[in-house]
């Protein structure tokens, strides 16, 4: 979610972060209430979601609401404050795709679908003027509904079991760069490179032999990271820092550590959706990477930062398991 990838955990530019301050400031002075069984836009990460609150409580003068993010798996649930929360009208839902639109995320949902729905069917005739074009856009929506089944099945699998623990350090993440102004020191110590020859060796270690299809997993994930780095998994105030610290031949993979590694998986549901493969070989890969993310988990306060700094006195990562 917002982040990928979320997760995921997740995750690309953290664009509007300006006009969600105003917006959070004002739930706080006004205190904004929502009812139980309300349909409302959360804020997880830097994107706007539809979700419901299904619980309300008040906990030391401060109103907290569970919520369910709709077309997401239960295991997303969480309590939030009234910060998180906007109220689900019009102006707010235009918010939500100017977010969107900012971040290049194009996994939003806006109404409980996601932005690669075809369009409704008022949009579709509007858009055609003749029983030809009508034609081609019923075929075209059957096509993006089949895309649609087939990356909701990718993402069902690896984003419903997305560790809870790691879904917090991406909002912390986010947190720390798009709210306090602070990154990531780099370069990181373990790398993106250090942290996946330690999960092959995990690996070699625990199943007493070298695999293969190991191997060329991580070798992919790392290849996916070098590319999707600067094109999807930076936020706008962290732009600077990548273009002063990859230069010439550098690859991010030896330079970013576990935090952007943290965001390509929340971003993998939708690369994976556009990749040519069978059924069957689709979900032993997204097994594959769930073990790498169980790993990462393990490792939790060994790979990822407590705190970020950005300047000489930020703190380094210590070495893994």
């Amino acid at each position: 979610m917002g982040g990928s990838s979320n997760t995921t955990t997740t995750t690309s530019g953290g664009g509007g972060a300006a006009g969600k301050d105003k917006d959070r400031d004002r739930a706080r002075g006004s205190a904004v209430s929502f009812t139980e069984g309300e349909k409302v836009l959360a804020y997880h990460g830097p994107l706007l979601y539809e979700a419901k609150v299904q619980k309300t409580e008040n906990r030391e003068d401060e109103w907290r609401y569970f919520v369910h993010y709709l077309g997401w798996n239960k295991n997303w649930d969480e309590w939030v404050a009234s910060d998180r929360l906007l109220k689900l009208t019009e102006e707010n839902v235009r918010k939500q795709l100017e977010l969107k639109n900012q971040s290049g995320d194009k996994t939003v949902r806006t109404g409980g679908r996601s932005a690669h729905n075809p369009k409704g069917s008022n949009d579709a005739k509007a858009d055609k003027e003749d029983t030809k074009g009508l034609v081609k856009g019923k075929k075209r929506k059957n096509q993006l509904g089949v895309e649609e089944k087939e990356r909701r099945s990718s993402e069902s699998l690896l984003m419903s079991q997305f560790p809870v623990t790691l879904k917090k350090q991406l909002v912390d993440d986010w947190e720390f760069v798009t709210q306090l102004g602070k990154l990531v020191k780099l370069p990181r110590s373990p790398t993106v490179d250090d942290i996946l020859t330690k999960y092959l060796e995990y690996r070699v270690k625990k199943d007493n032999k070298i695999s293969d299809s190991c191997a060329e997993v991580t070798k992919g994930l790392r290849c996916y990271f070098d590319k999707a780095l600067p094109a999807m998994l930076l936020y706008k105030k962290e732009q600077k820092q990548y273009k002063e610290e990859i230069k010439g031949d550098v690859s991010p993979s030896t330079v970013y550590g576990a935090e952007h590694l943290l965001r390509l998986f929340v971003k993998l549901p939708e690369l994976l959706s556009s990749v040519n493969m069978e059924e069957d070989a689709l979900n032993k890969l997204q097994q594959k990477l769930l073990d790498i993310l169980k790993f990462l988990q393990k490792n939790q306060v060994h790979f990822f930062l407590s705190a970020y700094d950005g300047d000489s006195k930020g703190a380094d990562g210590a070495k893994g398991k």
